[in-house]
């Protein structure tokens, strides 16, 4: 079948690289002043703001191969936040598992009936990509693989991914599973840009997703007569072929129809960026170009901190309350106010602050207003995964408690206000008669 084929001849292909390739370390290069991917569609981003740094024909909807399983690793995640599921959960091989198993492509070869924990299936699936570890954890959250699919196509309208559909839990064809195939019309794509929202979803919301991803390898059955090493598929992980420094994720991908794929992330001086490149010709260009985008945003942008969690913004440090014991209350950001600048950037972009109208009684961190970076010159050149990232929003939070005022106090307070602005107007209209 052609998955036994690919799946073979790309064990064998990892193999050899690993017993005759000489590792390169990551060498010093200089950031292209252009960069020209030899890829179908490319995008990066900065992964805390969600600003772009470079975009390729990020639209288009292509098939994106074992790149799908990162929908399958969000949905898996959110079910153990949620209870509903355990890493420790016990799953029983069904026919359509074991069928995998024997025809899948990358796989783990689950015989009919064996038992693996939600966690075994899961490390299958992130670092060995297989597929019938992933349609085992597709099954034992929804009952079927079409089930779920239906879960992944909504999941990615709600997460904002606009140029997607599944068909499959894995990526693999839907067209050679035969009486296995989900029952879903439509094409099996997934854009360059959408591939980042899902990637940025799963590393912001389950960072824990990394410590798995970035595993070299790992023995499937440790311990057991049928025992199987997992090389991880992101060989640009530490120690393997293309090595880079910092990658630590995340997904590859690779069909004939989709050629060569691979979404990536990594951290550099406490910035993330996550690339993703679809349509490579080969498994070293697919790298080779996700090489050459990192190299460019992390040798061009660098993470900078605008203002910092805590400190008043000047002009800013107060908001009026209403209704409450004290008329004012402190503000300041709820956490750093970072933005990744360009090296030709640095004095181009400063803080703006959005209040709220404020009405006691208020808690200390209660969100009462936007810190936003706004670009200081005519034309902003910046552009956002999302327009939820517009101006790389940060919450600006109230340092105290601020009771309500009793009605005795709000009474007389306005009688003050009314004499007050009695007085204010006489001395006004004589001020002006001088």
């Amino acid at each position: 079948m052609n998955g036994s084929r690919k799946w073979i001849a790309s064990v064998l292909s990892f193999t050899l690289l690993f017993l005759f390739t000489i590792i390169p370390g990551n060498r010093t290069e200089a950031a292209p002043s252009g960069i020209n991917l030899e890829v179908r569609s490319a995008i990066m981003i900065e992964a805390t703001t969600g600003r772009i740094l470079y975009k390729m024909n990020e639209d288009v909807a292509l098939p994106p191969a074992s790149m799908t399983k990162m929908m399958t690793e969000l949905l898996v995640m959110e079910y153990i936040e949620e209870g509903k599921i355990s890493w420790d959960d016990p799953v029983q091989t069904s026919e359509y598992g074991h069928y995998m198993g024997k025809y899948g492509g990358s796989r783990v070869f689950l015989a009919m009936g064996e038992v693996r924990t939600v966690r075994e299936l899961y490390e299958a699936m992130a670092i060995y990509s297989a597929n019938d570890a992933t349609v085992m954890l597709a099954e034992h959250i929804a009952g079927t693989e079409e089930n779920f699919v239906k879960m992944m196509n909504q999941k990615a309208v709600e997460i904002g991914m606009e140029h997607s559909h599944f068909l499959t839990s894995s990526g693999y064809p839907a067209s050679e599973l035969g009486e296995y195939r989900p029952n879903i019309e439509g094409d099996h794509v997934m854009s360059a840009k959408d591939s980042a929202i899902l990637a940025r979803e799963i590393i912001n919301k389950y960072p824990e997703a990394l410590e798995i991803s970035k595993i070299p390898k790992k023995v499937f059955r440790e311990g057991e007569a049928n025992s199987l090493m997992m090389p991880n598929w992101n060989w640009m992980l530490p120690g393997l072929v293309y090595h880079f420094d910092g990658v630590d994720g995340l997904k590859t991908g690779h069909t004939n129809e989709a050629k060569y794929c691979f979404t990536g992330t990594g951290v550099r001086n406490g910035m993330r960026v996550i690339t993703v490149v679809m349509g490579a010709e080969s498994e070293a260009k697919r790298f080779g170009e996700t090489r050459k985008l990192m190299t460019y945003g992390f040798n061009n942008y660098s993470l900078e901190t605008l203002t910092p969690k805590g400190q008043p913004i000047e002009g800013a440090e107060e908001a009026t309350v209403k209704k409450g014991k004290r008329l004012n209350v402190a503000v300041a950001p709820e956490k750093d106010v970072v933005f990744p600048l360009h090296t030709n950037e640095k004095d181009q972009y400063e803080v703006a602050v959005q209040l709220e109208e404020v009405i006691a009684p208020i808690e200390k961190g209660q969100p009462i207003g936007k810190v936003t970076v706004q670009y200081t010159g005519e034309d902003d050149p910046v552009e956002y995964i999302s327009s939820e990232d517009e101006g790389a929003a940060v919450n600006l939070v109230a340092e105290a408690d601020v009771d309500k005022a009793s009605w005795i106090r709000l009474f007389f307070r306005a009688i003050k206000n009314f004499i007050g602005g009695i007085f204010g107007g006489i001395v006004d209209k004589i001020t002006g008669l001088f």
